[in-house]
């Protein structure tokens, strides 16, 4: 059932859900995060309103700064704007930050271990149309695998607010990851958020599997865990919005109870979220565990749900591989 702590919206399943895309919550973040502390900045690279950097302009038209098209620039310039003091968030689409600066973001960012925001939109197939060259599926696991760089996968619009505030005082390197459609929103402003703490969504007290997720996906993984109570398979939802750090205790307290794991991202499953599940699994607790993620290939353009249903990552993709993972527990 649906756990009361993580406070969730009252129309959960409702078709009339509100929807917004997660880079929504960038913007009112950013707006939020730039009126508590003067030193805020936004840098975009002439995607200001895909973005919804040009929210923050509005608002701070002097600490908005458009660096134009020259990602591995703009990673630079922050670097040097937090070094002496600024909290600099930069925004692109992610194919291009970290996908074309992932240079400057490793030597000028991460190892200068100065508090950088790398924010990554239009993420994930789900970008649609914009088609395989624009949707980002590998940044997960390039900024994971830095020293120093938290990595943040929002699940929804006030997720994404709340974690736009939470690395702006975090006094770190971060990478944040959002997505251009339209998605419900689940949570709400008294929903749980920490960075590096995961909290479950559903819970059951003997559950034959643990799901988990990050990003838009997770609403997913409900609509499955709805599909399967209702078949009388006992499963927990974690939302670990946190990709890194992870939160081993959360994960391991609750997969030592299920004895078998499913996870859910939209990224490639090769070294991104359910790599990092994995990893920490094998150490502590080796179960099986099934990944929903795309497997080794590019996207194509096509509609945003057309494309989640298309590669097996919706609800009906979940319960498929629930359904596999427990006939090898």
């Amino acid at each position: 059932m649906i756990d009361n702590a993580a406070k969730l919206s009252n129309d959960i399943f409702s078709p009339d859900i509100k929807k917004a895309s997660t880079r929504d919550g960038f913007g009112k973040g950013s707006v939020e995060a730039g009126k508590k502390d003067s030193n805020v900045v936004v840098l975009s690279a002439d995607l200001a309103e895909s973005t919804r950097a040009d929210w923050f302009q509005e608002e701070f038209p002097d600490r908005f700064i458009e660096v134009g098209v020259a990602e591995q620039n703009m990673a630079t310039v922050a670097a040097g704007m937090a070094n002496y003091g600024k909290i600099p968030f930069i925004t692109s689409y992610a194919a291009f930050s970290p996908g074309r600066n992932y240079e400057q973001i490793r030597t000028t960012v991460a190892l200068n271990n100065v508090p950088v925001k790398v924010c990554g939109m239009h993420a994930g197939v789900s970008v649609g149309p914009d088609g395989a060259t624009h949707q980002m599926l590998e940044d997960i696991s390039m900024m994971r695998a830095l020293p120093n760089m938290d990595v943040i996968v929002p699940a929804d619009a006030e997720e994404g607010r709340k974690a736009t505030l939470a690395v702006a005082t975090s006094g770190k390197p971060a990478y944040v990851r959002f997505g251009r459609s339209n998605v419900p929103i689940f949570t709400t402003t008294e929903t749980p958020f920490t960075i590096g703490k995961a909290y479950f969504l559903w819970k059951s007290e003997k559950p034959d599997v643990t799901i988990i997720g990050c990003g838009a996906l997770v609403y997913e993984a409900l609509l499955a865990a709805k599909k399967l109570e209702e078949k009388g398979v006992h499963v927990s939802v974690i939302n670990s919005h946190t990709v890194k750090p992870l939160d081993s205790e959360t994960i391991l307290a609750e997969v030592k109870k299920a004895g078998a794991v499913v996870t859910v991202e939209e990224h490639q499953v090769a070294g991104g979220f359910g790599s990092a599940v994995a990893e920490l699994l094998v150490q502590h607790i080796p179960v099986p565990v099934e990944f929903v993620g795309m497997k080794d290939e590019f996207g194509q353009s096509g509609e945003p749900d057309e494309l989640i249903k298309h590669y097996h990552l919706d609800a009906h993709g979940i319960v498929e591989a629930v359904e596999r993972v427990l006939k090898r527990k």
